[in-house]
């Protein structure tokens, strides 16, 4: 993270694209304080503006000086980053990121979840509340345990932090594994477990009777699978959640675990909610991640609208590997449940893998890419260091600790407030 986050109080730094706004710029520490008297400001629109090329000369702004700091104003003409410099343009005493959006981008925070992660009540490690506390220890705003074949793990995570003020949404979740189907489904917020349902001999004569329906089918391809499949995805959708389509690619038992003919007509139909497109590989199957990502954009060059999510599938918080390298941004009106499934539906999330020791990257559409790697440079660092004393209460909270609820208590909204500082009001 620049060096200017923590040295500079820059508010506004989400701003409207298309309206003039006043910028704020406060030294916080005695070494940057010259930075208040500087004389001019220099802007550069990272993209150019409307008659701009590579050879235009940056922008020259004066500021006014405010208390203990100084103001500028511009009109950031249309949605891209911007860079301003302080003081002398080729030797600057500081430097920072704003970013300007359209309207339906502006009206949109930025929330990084977990929608695929197991707990010790299936095959991880920990309890579904320990999960929880570590998920916010490294910046989740939402998440579900989703164990296999189990939907009860996560309302066990919800119960443990009932009335307690976090920050953290628990959401109810499982992975839903339909018999005699390959295919690993993700029930990500809907009211009841699908899994459950299995028992039931209305199972398979519902199932029957909607494969039965297909009359347009590949010869090859059985029709009772991909029945299974949608049946699947309109009960999860039946109970409000958001129906996953996970790791087409995984490669186990010397093949890929879903048969590429069925792969094909799942992503040429799309009878699910959003795709998988990120997933928990090991660095030994990072070739399946590479393949879901070209098969996306092959599908997108063909005209497809594909949702998508980036999930951890983490089996344990605390070995090393899986936990925290894959995540979902999504851009919605609050980490609401009902926002968050629109949101997704809608196109407005990105997957993002952050392996240790690399620059985070985010995959999805062009102009939403181009957003979250400025979000994961410039104000996700900021955001994810509030987040670590919260998760970490969480944590003794579930130990016994008598002081964590008081504790909690006084964290809670630091987030929201840091979201409000940095995003312009209007």
């Amino acid at each position: 993270m620049r060096n200017a986050n923590y040295n500079l109080d820059v508010y506004p730094k989400i701003v409207r694209a298309g309206k003039e706004t006043t910028l704020t710029v406060r030294p916080l520490y005695d070494h940057v304080r010259a930075v208040a008297a500087v004389s001019e400001v220099t802007l550069y629109p990272a993209e150019g503006g409307p008659a701009q090329t590579a050879q235009t000369p940056p922008l020259t702004l004066t500021p006014t000086v405010v208390d203990d700091g100084i103001q500028v104003r511009y009109l950031f003409e249309r949605e891209q980053e911007y860079i301003l410099l302080f003081g002398n343009r080729e030797k600057p005493l500081a430097e920072t990121h704003l970013y300007a959006l359209d309207d339906d981008l502006f009206t949109r925070r930025p929330y990084k979840g977990d929608l695929h992660i197991h707990s010790c009540r299936s095959d991880g490690k920990e309890s579904p509340a320990y999960v929880a506390g570590a998920g916010r220890r490294i910046g989740l705003d939402f998440m579900a345990i989703t164990d296999h074949h189990q939907y009860a793990p996560s309302l066990e995570a919800s119960r443990a932090f009932e009335n307690v003020p976090i920050d953290l949404h628990l959401y109810p979740g499982e992975e839903v594994h339909p018999p005699d189907n390959p295919v690993h489904i993700i029930n990500f917020g809907g009211n009841f477990s699908v899994n459950g349902l299995f028992k039931s001999e209305l199972y398979r004569r519902e199932v029957q009777a909607l494969a039965e329906k297909f009359t347009d089918f590949p010869p090859d391809m059985g029709r009772y699978t991909y029945a299974s499949c949608v049946w699947c995805f309109d009960k999860i959708r039946e109970g409000g959640g958001l129906a996953v389509f996970c790791h087409p690619y995984w490669y186990t038992h010397h093949r890929y675990d879903v048969p590429e003919a069925l792969t094909t007509l799942l992503l040429d139909r799309q009878p699910y909610d959003a795709l998988e497109l990120i997933g928990g590989y090991h660095p030994h199957e990072f070739e399946s991640n590479m393949l879901q990502v070209a098969r996306y954009h092959d599908e997108r060059a063909r005209g497809k609208r594909i949702p998508i999510v980036g999930v951890s599938d983490a089996h344990g918080c605390e070995t090393g590997e899986l936990f925290g390298w894959y995540y979902t941004i999504v851009f919605a009106p609050s980490p609401e449940l009902p926002d968050l499934v629109e949101s997704v539906k809608t196109l407005y999330s990105v997957a993002v893998e952050a392996l240790p020791g690399q620059t985070p990257r985010a995959h999805g559409p062009f102009r939403l890419v181009k957003y979250a790697q400025y979000l994961l440079r410039e104000i996700f660092p900021v955001h994810d260091a509030l987040c670590v004393e919260e998760g970490r209460l969480m944590l003794a909270h579930i130990a016994g600790d008598a002081n964590a609820l008081e504790w909690l208590r006084a964290y809670q909204g630091r987030t929201a407030a840091l979201y409000d500082h940095l995003w312009a009001t209007a």
